[in-house]
């Protein structure tokens, strides 16, 4: 069937389906919680070591996934069958539905990939139970199921953020949408670590890959509140969750290696691993964003240049303050010029990058709602 156009003009021939944002939230929710089985999962390897399949944290993890996947699923279910029954459906739920499977099954989009997201999840969950028994313990974030668990993990997090996007008009949803951004920033941060294995001399490829990604979420969220506010939210967010995780990991860590009797590591430093990673220099990098993101929306410019410049001003920011953060944070002086520059360097081409797509990929993120604008 046709889907209205406006999410007004449906609002007025039918409810919601599903309503409003509980099945949102319980995506949203479960990306958390799969956020905190990671953090806590990292500062386990780091501070006691041994683990098996079946971990508190591994659980947590896999019921975050379990989370966003049953919650889509219902909402997919109930979609399609209010479309079979000839009920109208609100875009303003998820986004537009779209056909699956041959028009087997009605699918809100955002719902849709956060859906895909944790059914992939389950795949290499299953895949990395295979290689744990073949090949025995490993703590390396680049393993092949490893990797695929974190793009799958992500791929859910890309699907809260559209769903929530849609519902930007709304209080909730826009709140919602950058705690989602920031959830993936934050998660993002873990999934730069397999970059680790490209050997670029001087450069440290993570901290390139973390000033992309940073510039490029924070642009998006800029982007997608399309006024002053987006890129400090998401900002302010990632620091709550740095704030929180700080704590956090290291008490979840040792508490639970208390209760079944392990013993912690003799060299273990006190610094959380995943919210040390984490930029600290994210929200100068934000109000930078917001500047320039208002000057060229008052100057009636095109938003891609400022973004770009924005972009590769921030990559730079975060490049350059990233090796004096760890070393900071772990005594060991201040690092060698030669690192900083290089990596600043490769920081700032990739910062242009992530700017330009922040740009374009928040307004695509805007093109989900219903409802037609003016930008």
């Amino acid at each position: 069937m046709d889907l209205t156009a406006s999410g007004a003009s449906v609002a007025t021939t039918t409810k919601a389906v599903p309503r409003g944002m509980t099945a949102a939230s319980f995506v949203l929710g479960g990306t958390v919680l799969s956020l905190t089985g990671l953090t806590w999962d990292i500062q386990w390897h780091n501070d006691v070591g041994p683990d098996t399949f079946f971990t508190l944290p591994h659980l947590l993890l896999y019921s975050g996934s379990a989370f966003s996947g049953i919650a889509s699923l219902v909402v997919v279910l109930v979609t399609t069958a209010a479309q079979r029954s000839g009920k109208a459906v609100d875009p303003m739920v998820g986004g537009r539905a779209v056909a699956v499977l041959g028009r087997a099954f009605a699918a809100p989009v955002g719902y849709l990939i956060s859906g895909i997201g944790a059914a992939s999840f389950l795949l290499y969950g299953l895949w990395d139970q295979w290689w744990h028994g073949l090949y025995g313990f490993d703590a390396t974030i680049a393993s092949p199921p490893h990797i695929g668990l974190l793009l799958s993990i992500t791929i859910t997090m890309v699907g809260a953020v559209m769903v929530f996007a849609v519902a930007r008009s709304r209080t909730w949803g826009l709140a919602s949408a950058l705690v989602s951004l920031a959830v993936l920033l934050t998660f993002s941060t873990v999934t730069a670590i397999g970059l680790s294995e490209i050997d670029a001399g001087p450069v440290n490829t993570v901290t390139v890959g973390l000033s992309f990604l940073c510039v490029l979420i924070v642009v998006m969220g800029a982007r997608l509140l399309d006024r002053p506010g987006g890129a400090l939210g998401v900002a302010l967010a990632v620091a709550v969750l740095q704030g929180v995780f700080w704590w956090f990991s290291p008490w979840a860590t040792e508490a639970y290696a208390n209760a079944i009797g392990l013993p912690m590591r003799d060299y273990v430093d006190g610094v959380p691993a995943l919210p040390a990673l984490m930029p600290m220099s994210l929200p100068l990098v934000a109000v930078l964003v917001e500047g320039l993101l208002a000057l060229g929306r008052r100057d009636g410019r095109s938003l891609r240049v400022f973004g770009l410049v924005a972009g590769a001003i921030g990559g730079l920011l975060v490049a350059a303050a990233a090796p004096v953060q760890n070393n900071w944070l772990y005594g060991n002086g201040f690092p060698p010029t030669a690192g900083i520059v290089g990596t600043a360097v490769a920081g700032l081409v990739f910062g242009a990058l992530g700017g330009l797509l922040g740009v374009r990929f928040g307004g695509m993120l805007r093109h989900l709602a219903p409802v037609r604008e003016g930008r």
